[in-house]
């Protein structure tokens, strides 16, 4: 062929890329959070026959065919900017406000409540309050002394802090002095900056994760049970999720056999996810994660509720990724088994058939060991 007629022909299609983007609250610490993002970003790329490109900068941006993991749910502004205008572009979500990302949306404000931030939707909250656990979002010192008098009949109350993860950010609270010192510690601009969940405290809660992931027209959906572990430091965290992981939406989820209560936790989470889509125009997301806790107060008085929502990485994306591994591999494969594992200290032992997602010593979580399993019998 001479240079002619080779000139003539049409340009290849670009390859398409993933690009890392750490901008969130976790990019600052480093660590194994960073490093278990890349990993995962390598594995959607490879899912995706793509290329990991690295991080977000202005070239990558301009390219058409890319695709970001974000560290953080984004705002519709910062979506904007990233070129991100649906959730085919990424493995997270996009909301219209920061707040909507937080835990602060599963309650409503405290009755008289003196203070909001721009964009509180007050419809949404009348719609979840049936579908939530006991608790208010305040965004003052005043509206938190009002609503954890309305919740201390029932005995003592948990403060947490909207960008708590695994457990962190949270206090128990049985007195006005102990809830003082809270709300100082907090401090008052911070109160009506970011917001603080007060939230009725309940026994031996037990937490379910109801999900849905998507990946180009690739549709999974899951629910399963989280483990704890006790890490370096001596206190009980996260330690990985058992997931049932089922081939289709929500819909394809509700038609396999379950429990009860785990078809109430189910229902509850996909209203929440609806009422979302709703009342928050702007919201979408290709990883929707939804933690549903059951547990009963001092009195007695058992609960169920969506305790807060993830659409962003979390601690069971590695199980969804490697299901979607799965799913993609085998076009009979219906549901599929896979867990997360989280394991602090030197003597983590790893199965031969596990998929390595870090192992290092943090800075701050000291030796740790992640990985995920999939159970190769996939059912069909």
């Amino acid at each position: 062929m001479d240079a002619s007629a080779a000139s003539a022909l049409p340009a290849p299609p670009p390859v398409p890329i993933v690009l890392v983007y750490s901008q969130g609250r976790k990019a600052a610490g480093g660590g194994h959070e960073l490093d278990t993002q890349w990993e995962l970003a390598r594995q959607i790329a490879e899912l995706k026959g793509a290329q990991l490109a690295g991080n977000v900068d202005d070239a990558c941006i301009a390219s058409a065919d890319r695709y970001l993991v974000p560290d953080d749910t984004l705002t519709v502004d910062e979506a904007r900017k990233l070129g991100v205008a649906s959730e085919r572009d990424l493995y997270g979500g996009v909301v219209p406000y920061p707040f909507v990302a937080t835990k602060l949306i599963a309650h409503e404000l405290p009755p008289g409540a003196r203070h909001a931030p721009q964009g509180w939707s007050r419809e949404f909250s009348e719609q979840v309050r049936g579908l939530v656990l006991p608790g208010y979002a305040a965004f003052s010192r005043d509206d938190a002394l009002d609503a954890a008098a309305l919740l201390w009949p029932g005995g003592r109350v948990r403060i947490k802090r909207p960008y708590g993860i695994g457990g962190a950010g949270q206090a128990l609270v049985e007195t006005g002095e102990q809830l003082a010192a809270e709300l100082d510690d907090i401090g008052d601009a911070a109160l009506q900056a970011e917001g603080v969940v007060v939230e009725r405290h309940l026994e031996n809660i037990e937490t379910l994760s109801v999900g849905r992931v998507t990946l180009d027209g690739l549709v999974a959906s899951y629910h399963g049970v989280q483990r704890l572990t006790v890490n370096n430091h001596g206190h009980h965290v996260y330690g990985g999720s058992d997931l049932v992981v089922v081939r289709g939406d929500f819909d394809a989820l509700a038609r396999l056999d379950m429990a009860d209560d785990v078809r109430e936790a189910i229902a509850r989470a996909r209203a929440f996810d609806a009422c979302v889509q709703k009342y928050y125009a702007g919201f979408y997301a290709s990883r929707r994660n939804y933690d549903v806790g059951w547990g009963a107060d001092a009195n007695g008085t058992h609960y169920c509720g969506v305790l807060e929502q993830s659409w962003r990485l979390g601690g069971a994306s590695g199980a969804e990724i490697g299901a979607l591994r799965v799913l993609q591999a085998d076009r009979n494969a219906h549901t599929v088994r896979a867990s997360t594992w989280e394991i602090y200290g030197a003597h983590a032992e790893v199965p031969a058939d596990a998929c390595l997602i870090y192992h290092g010593t943090d800075p701050q979580a000291g030796e740790i060991t992640k990985f995920y399993t999939v159970d190769g019998s996939s059912e069909t």
